[in-house]
């Protein structure tokens, strides 16, 4: 009875978390609606080919090509033999999505702040206002779920941490080693990267704490124990992560081979991807500041305006009817901050704000400056090309941040911090003398009424203007109207986001003398501190909360079979499917979208790990702005809706149909008759020396004819570079798995065969009549074989050697896992045992 007492806050902690959850999301509830991300949708469509292979045939395919024109599946959802670390996510993840991700948050930091030493009740409230932070809220609701996922656990690790350096080796150990093992099985990396720059802020407050001290013994065994744990916790994700690690540098995260850039350009930098792609969501500097108001900077790029707001002044004067320009007025487009697209704005809160600048002030523990400088460090990153020095020092210097765009999302750090700040400081409060508690207490909210002051008076130096207004408007009420309709349209526009910087201010301003108040009315000793504290929680979450609703909410739900089925099948698709040869589709003006890759071979989807050179052939071409933009598919019979001349990119790429918008904004199928097929013979092979040579010499192929071969790579290949073409050789292509390939070959010469397969060096075993065959890389991205002459039947495999080996280490990694495990419960049951009995 006496440990269910003990236990009981933190059980009701966490009963209170599911309901909060769940009201947030209620709809869930229901078993018709499903949450609606857009991310999910399109990751759906990409992921068909993969998911219909798994329900069929019990098994991974580890590979499709649906996607990009084929590529591993280690970055959509691949299943693996030994992940025991998936199942028990899976137990912790047990509401409906995405109420339990929103669990997700609340526990993890729910767990850190108690070991920070924030009572129950505060650890609670804090919990809620990290969970409800509006960045975390508005990446469930564009479906960035491994993003979530991931920032979800990073609270945990930090916690497991504390306790190692606390010299709470066992219990600190096995929580850094779950919440690790955890956070990389979360699998989105750049987000597990960005944490370990605040552990390395708290690491080194630590070891300086230590070696003062002269504590050495302390030090190594705490770095034995961290060792440990993240051995185990890196070997139970050993598949995923030496998978993702061999894939990477084939995919548009690697380095390219190329010199030049789409726009022709020389590449000049050595980082893996290009710093316009890396910096392109850089935070403003000014517009930091709508972390404490959140309209400072319009909002998201569709905020409700409403009635009396100037912007429905201006429909009602153009003659409209109040519902109509109550309807206009909703969505308008209000941002005009540096980024080229923002949903919503990255607030942490004003309360949690306050409540952080207490904690400087009034917390003693030097713990908070290790969270300082990482909110610091994390808010400068996020400014990338508004802050180039340190931008391009990390880039250039600190190792795989290259590898890692939208900089912006660094903030997630200081998203973290300032919530634990501020419920270490809420601590503190009730802790300090009654001097120190309204001296303190008054320094911050001075500080805090300080900046909100400040930007009130600073309203004037803004011009509430974005350099994206004149097009928008241009296109919102066309070129004819724009001159007549558009000045007084964007003088609307931006009275309009003035309203917001002033309301949003004075709203903050409010919350501000409301939380001090409470505090204040508790020095007072006029309300008690339980009251005090449900006073403060509750205008941090309310605050946090009513935010949120704006950008996500109930109408985000729709029909389970909209987020199961999320592209209806177009006249395109049915005419298309008709055909029953072996193809690919390319929808040019949606290529980086999911819906072509949901009923066919594709040679786009949605992946920010897409493989580099198959992109490289289009955004070096057709999409690049020195190229002939769209050109080539213009050139269709309009009569037949056929292309009237061979394509090189196209044809070798076996893309017999591509579907095009029409004037109506349906979906039109044009045929490309010159596709190669299948497979190939060719009488040519065409050595070169560099990845310039080879892109240049296929994008201008006589594909039927030639291939061309990099010779330094696959100098077999290119040995002999003349083959008789029989005109009865034939490759027919006689069984399809995403994972497996059987074509049968019939030719009187040695041929050299090209197949319109992407070419991966990594588990693609290739066999002619069971025996092993070399295959090589041809036209920049396919394969091809040396094949004697005769009737042959050659098999491609995948067969992922790495998911072999890494699998069985995580099997290994496993067991050591149940070892540590219960030899961490048996030693914490003894020495609770000796300190009872002592």
């Amino acid at each position: 009875m006496k440990n269910l007492n003990r236990y009981y806050p933190q059980l009701l902690a966490l009963i209170g978390f599911v309901i909060v959850a769940l009201i947030y999301f209620y709809p869930v509830l229901q078993g018709n609606k499903a949450f609606y991300q857009s991310d999910i949708a399109q990751y759906t469509g990409m992921a068909k080919e993969q998911n219909d292979f798994r329900k069929e045939n019990d098994a991974e395919p580890y590979w499709t090509n649906h996607a990009f024109g084929g590529m591993p599946t280690y970055q959509m959802g691949a299943n693996y033999p030994h992940n025991y670390i998936k199942k028990l996510d899976a137990v912790l993840r047990f509401l409906p999505r995405p109420a339990d991700y929103l669990f997700l948050y609340f526990l993890g930091f729910f767990v850190l702040l108690r070991v920070l030493k924030v009572d129950t009740l505060k650890a609670f409230f804090g919990a809620l206002a990290f969970g409800f932070s509006t960045y975390m809220i508005v990446i469930l609701g564009a479906g960035h779920n491994a993003k979530a996922h991931t920032i979800a656990y990073m609270p945990m690790v930090i916690a497991g941490i504390i306790l190692v350096f606390r010299k709470r080796y066992v219990a600190g150990g096995l929580l850094t080693l779950i919440a690790t093992a955890l956070e990389i099985n979360a699998n989105h990396f750049q987000m597990t990267y960005y944490l370990l720059f605040l552990l390395l802020c708290i690491g080194i407050y630590y070891v300086i704490d230590i070696v003062k001290q002269k504590d050495f013994k302390h030090l190594y065994t705490s770095i034995g124990v961290f060792a440990i744990a993240g051995i185990v916790a890196l070997g139970m994700n050993a598949t995923s992560l030496m998978a993702t690690s061999e894939f990477t540098n084939y995919s548009i995260r690697g380095k390219s081979e190329l010199t030049f850039k789409p726009d022709g350009k020389q590449v000049t930098s050595n980082a893996a991807m290009d710093y316009d792609y890396i910096t392109e969501y850089s935070y403003g500097k000014a517009e930091s500041f709508d972390l404490l108001v959140p309209r400072l900077f319009g909002g998201g790029m569709q905020e409700k305006a409403g009635e009396g707001s100037k912007i429905y002044d201006f429909y009602l004067g153009l003659g409209l009817e109040p519902a109509q320009a109550k309807e206009y007025s909703e969505t308008i487009p209000s941002y005009w901050g540096d980024q080229p697209i923002v949903e919503a704005p990255a607030y942490i809160g004003i309360v949690v704000f306050f409540l952080a600048i207490f904690a400087l002030f009034a917390d003693k523990r030097n713990l908070k400056y290790a969270f300082l400088a990482g909110a610091v460090l994390s808010l400068l990153l996020s400014w990338g090309k508004n802050l180039p020095g340190l931008t391009n020092f990390f880039i250039e210097n600190v190792p795989l941040y290259d590898k890692f765009r939208a900089v912006s999302s660094i903030q997630v750090l200081l998203e973290l911090c300032m919530p634990a700040l501020a419920f270490m400081g809420l601590q503190t409060f009730f802790t300090l003398d009654k001097e120190k508690q309204f001296k303190n207490l008054w320094q911050s909210a001075a500080v805090v009424l300080g900046i909100l002051v400040l930007l009130f008076l600073m309203k004037g130096s803004f011009s509430f203007e974005s350099p994206r207004d004149a097009a928008m408007a241009q296109q919102m009420f066309g070129a004819d109207n724009y001159k007549q309709i558009g000045p007084g349209f964007l003088a609307a526009l931006q009275e309009t986001r003035m309203e917001m910087y002033t309301a949003d201010i004075t709203r903050a301003l409010f919350l501000v003398v409301a939380a001090a108040l409470a505090l204040f009315l508790a020095y007072k000793q006029k309300i008690n501190e339980v009251i005090a504290v449900v006073i403060v929680g509750t205008l941090a979450v309310a605050d946090l909360y009513t935010v949120d609703r704006k950008y996500v909410n109930n109408d985000d739900f729709v029909s389970a079979r909209k987020m199961t089925e999320p592209f209806e099948l177009t006249g395109a698709d049915e005419f298309i499917l008709k055909d029953k040869s072996h193809y690919r589709v390319y929808e040019p003006f949606a290529r980086l979208q999911g819906r072509t890759s949901y009923y066919h071979q594709s040679v786009g989807g949605y992946s920010a790990v897409r493989p580099r050179r198959m992109d490289e052939l289009f955004t070096h071409t057709f999409e690049s702005e020195k190229g002939n933009g769209m050109a080539p598919l213009f050139n269709v019979d309009q009569e037949t809706m056929k292309l009237k001349a061979p394509v090189p990119v196209l044809d070798l790429l076996n893309i017999k149909y591509l579907v095009m918008q029409g004037q109506q904004g349906d979906y039109v199928p044009v045929t490309n008759p010159f596709a190669a097929g299948p497979a190939w013979f060719v009488s040519t092979v065409k050595p070169v020396t560099t990845a310039d040579d080879e892109f240049k010499a296929t994008i201008a192929l006589d594909v039927k004819n030639q291939a061309v071969v990099n010779k330094d790579k696959f100098a077999e290949a290119a040995a002999k570079t003349t083959f008789v073409k029989d005109s009865t050789a034939t490759i027919k292509l006689d069984s399809y798995e995403p994972n497996h390939l059987v074509y049968t070959t019939s030719n009187k010469n040695e041929g050299f065969a090209v197949f319109s397969e992407m070419y991966y060096p990594k588990g693609w075993n290739a066999t002619i009549d069971g025996k092993p065959a070399a295959h090589y890389q041809v036209d920049y991205t396919l394969r091809a074989m040396l094949i004697p002459a005769g009737n042959h039947k050659v098999e491609f495999k995948f067969e992922p050697q790495v998911v072999k080996t890494g699998s069985t280490i995580a099997l290994v990694s496993f067991v050591a896992f149940i070892g540590l495990l219960g030899a961490g419960v048996w030693f914490e049951n003894k020495k609770n045992k000796q300190q009872v009995t002592a």
